[in-house]
């Protein structure tokens, strides 16, 4: 049985819908008028246990009224979920005390305490051990680096430090399912790194089932190998990381490698695509995803090919990674 199991989840907002002057105020007294907003519609997805998958999307696609359903904090209008057996809305004490919500723009941790304090209170909630307490916070702060900032209050820490704080509280009772809600909004590309390797190893160790939202394509690139991409509250994606350029993306990468600097490169190379990138022996090209090998046989002419092969690349596109075709050349002598 998945992890997570999703059916034909749906979530409608009913918002009121003003009249416009003194007596459309009145009339709304009497009658009013309500528009309704589709959140999320008919949403289908199933985890198994230890994924840690990608849940993609603009903002409004619905991605944390998702996770907000998942978690128990809405009840959906129609649909179906089980997490781990339970149906999240019920609030089972047992499903409670198997998973863990993370919001990135929202604080669990008081502001005017020291983070131990806040921790201390949480493991109260959870009925932790002191022996098991002391022994999950050294373990995580250690991962996340921020074993000197736990007596500091919270107001103090910088944003980097509050999120690993707000990770540490999220994990003390070791939750089996994890939600996380953009967690590397607004940090440093170093802060991002550190959490990034501790989501990967912590899921790697302790198998934990991981639903992870970002805005950050290096944050998937890093921890996910399956996306769930939803817009406009529905689903149009569901698979392999490789496989969303192939349908989305309207160009590639090709790297020539050559032995050492290219003479006159652009004269050389323009007319198969936009130079991106060039050093002393390789430039990359961005180039039309219909483009094959065989259109790099002219080359011939100014390089000596070989065999070419494919390599997964990254890319810093909108959209994320797929495995293009790397030429690699040798100049012709």
């Amino acid at each position: 049985m998945p992890a997570i199991q999703v059916q034909g989840l749906t979530k409608a907002f009913r918002t009121y819908k003003p009249e416009p002057g003194f007596a459309g105020a009145v009339k709304g007294l009497v009658r009013r008028k309500y528009d309704l907003t589709l959140a999320v519609k008919e949403v289908s997805f199933a985890i198994e246990a230890g994924e840690l998958v990608g849940f993609l999307g603009p903002n409004g696609a619905g991605k944390t009224t998702t996770l907000k359903m998942l978690a128990g904090l809405l009840h959906p209008t129609s649909g179906a979920a089980t997490v781990l057996g339970y149906v999240p809305w019920k609030r089972d004490d047992g499903y409670r005390r198997q998973f863990a919500l993370l919001l990135g723009q929202k604080n669990q941790l008081w502001w005017d305490l020291p983070a131990r304090e806040s921790l201390d209170l949480n493991a109260k909630i959870y009925g932790l051990p002191a022996a098991v307490f002391e022994r999950t916070v050294a373990e995580l702060s250690e991962l996340l680096q921020v074993k000197d900032k736990l007596n500091v209050a919270v107001r103090e820490l910088s944003l980097g430090e509050r999120m690993k704080m707000e990770l540490i509280a999220s994990l003390l009772h070791q939750p089996r399912v994890l939600f996380l809600d953009e967690p590397t909004i607004g940090l440093d590309v170093v802060s991002q790194k550190i959490v990034r390797e501790f989501l990967q190893h912590y899921n790697t160790h302790r198998q934990t089932t991981i639903l992870l939202t970002s805005h950050y394509m290096g944050d998937i690139q890093a921890l996910c190998r399956r996306v769930i991409i939803i817009d406009h509250g529905t689903i149009f994606f569901d698979g392999q990381l490789s496989e969303v350029l192939d349908r989305f993306a309207d160009f590639k990468l090709v790297t020539i490698q050559c032995a050492g600097a290219i003479a006159s490169p652009s004269e050389n190379l323009a007319k198969y695509g936009e130079g991106v990138e060039q050093s002393a022996g390789a430039i990359k090209l961005k180039v039309k995803r219909d483009r094959d090998p065989p259109d790099f046989r002219p080359l011939k002419g100014h390089f000596r090919l070989r065999k070419s092969q494919s390599v997964p690349h990254s890319t810093r596109s909108r959209k994320t990674t797929r495995t293009i075709t790397r030429l690699r050349a040798t100049r012709f002598s």
